[in-house]
């Protein structure tokens, strides 16, 4: 495989992983989560808040995301994935009149 062949596969990957988080996200969101300042709180039940966490640290760690602490680098991958996986304002993940599912 030559190293074009490899980095299409990476990215497709890469999309991948982050409408995989995306789709667990949503999964679980509701309109009442949202904060005044538009921040969303999602709870992600186990076993997919496992899946989300461990998805987050891969993203963390190929992103070179490093914060104060877990959960500010898990915040900044999240950011990343959610644009590589085309967050658009509609969506509930954004404050927004999006569907569930």
């Amino acid at each position: 495989m030559i190293a074009s062949e490899r980095f299409e596969r990476a990215a497709m990957l890469g999309v991948a992983v982050a409408e995989e988080t995306r789709r667990l996200l949503r999964l679980h969101v509701a309109p009442s989560e949202v904060a005044a300042d538009g921040t969303v709180r999602v709870d992600v039940p186990y076993p997919d808040a496992a899946v989300v966490e461990a998805l987050l640290d891969v993203a963390a760690e190929c992103f070179g995301e490093r914060g104060a602490s877990v959960e500010e680098s898990r915040r900044a991958a999240l950011e990343k994935l959610l644009q590589l996986a085309g967050h658009d304002t509609d969506s509930q993940l954004n404050g927004g009149t999006g569907h569930r599912g």
